[in-house]
């Protein structure tokens, strides 16, 4: 019987029967037969700080509905990455302070149009020495340092650019941190094959694609953040993502013991904490004085799969977005002492002016 004829045959009864096989990779997502047991985690076991956030709109009104989501997550603190400089940063610092002053927090950005000029560099302290003034608790900075910024000359701005040692300096005298995302997944540098986990995210989302040339290797650029955070060991920089070596945590430790000013956020990276719970679990306990809680993006209801993975020993549960992972996640059943550091006290120990009264007194 030839190869043809059983796939034709094959085809023939499964389309008699009402089944059909004509299924792609991205809409075959089965559901677990397994029973085991079962803790969803709707609020957070303690008052959290999420360092990761993204609210464009700061309106009273938009702060009044964000304020009534938080407490349903049990979220003291939220820290808008997103808080642009000058005016901008000003009148949304002017509706926290009408509306809720203790609980949002605001980060500078920095604006690297016409970075090559004359007096560039001294403009963007002065203005980040003014923002700070005005409200802002720490600095932001984008991934499209090292991706997408180019010089006057159009050059790529490389992330250890020597132009802006002095902005990372004034961080370090202001005494705020610096939240940086330096490039992204190794996976979207590599062959888009069968063989690269991130094949359906790169599919869907096709111009997460990068290359060596476009518009640097990968470990080029995660080279030149690691030479800015040791050029700099008096600012405290918070590396976006886990620096992308959630996937690695032996590199990754390796690298906070050579970075003592570096710290990570575990934004965005939850799907791969939670494959690995053994290994997880051993890593957050070694270095539970450097990680911090964030989200990234603002679903609310994306939030219990963070609870869950961090303080349940739940088995085999659904991430919530199969293109980001289509594996399952496993809960790493944290002590106390290390889902509270993660959760506020190491971000209020990197974060001047927070309130201390949300949080627990021990």
């Amino acid at each position: 019987m030839t190869k043809t004829f059983t796939t034709s045959l094959v085809l023939l009864l499964t389309t008699a029967i009402g089944i059909s096989q004509e299924m792609g990779f991205e809409d075959y997502n089965p559901k677990s037969t397994l029973i085991v047991p079962e803790h969803k985690i709707e609020q957070a076991k303690y008052p959290f700080i999420d360092i990761h956030s993204h609210q464009r709109n700061m309106s009273e009104q938009r702060l009044l509905e964000l304020a009534a989501d938080m407490d349903r997550l049990n979220e003291a603190i939220m820290v808008n990455l997103s808080g642009g400089n000058g005016e901008g940063l000003k009148e949304s610092q002017n509706n926290i302070d009408k509306t809720f002053p203790n609980r949002f927090v605001l980060f500078a950005n920095i604006n690297f149009d016409g970075i090559g000029k004359e007096g560039w560099t001294e403009r963007a302290v002065t203005q980040l020495e003014n923002d700070v003034k005005n409200g802002a608790k720490g600095l932001k900075i984008f991934k499209s340092l090292g991706l997408r910024y180019n010089d006057t000359n159009g050059n790529r701005v490389s992330v250890d650019d020597t132009r802006l040692d002095p902005i990372w300096s004034m961080c370090g005298e202001l005494g705020i941190p610096v939240l940086i995302h330096s490039a992204d997944p190794k996976s979207f540098w590599d062959p888009m094959t069968s063989d690269n986990e991130r094949w359906l995210e790169l599919k869907t989302h096709p111009r997460r694609m990068r290359t060596d040339s476009d518009p640097a290797p990968w470990q080029q650029i995660i080279d030149e953040q690691h030479r800015m955070f040791k050029k700099h060991p008096k600012t405290k920089f918070i590396n976006a993502h886990m620096g992308w070596y959630a996937n690695d945590l032996q590199k990754l430790g390796g690298l906070l013991d050579d970075i003592p000013n570096m710290y990570v956020g575990i934004a965005a990276v939850i799907a791969e904490l939670g494959r690995q719970p053994q290994n997880a679990r051993a890593f957050f306990i070694k270095y539970q004085d450097r990680i911090l809680f964030g989200k990234d993006s603002w679903q609310p209801k994306e939030f219990p799969t963070y609870f869950r993975v961090l303080e349940s020993d739940d088995e085999y549960f659904p991430y919530y977005k199969k293109y980001h992972a289509f594996w399952a996640m496993y809960g790493l059943n944290l002590p106390d002492e290390v889902l509270k550091k993660v959760y506020y006290k190491n971000a209020l120990g990197l974060i001047p002016g927070l309130d201390n009264s949300l949080f627990p007194k021990d």
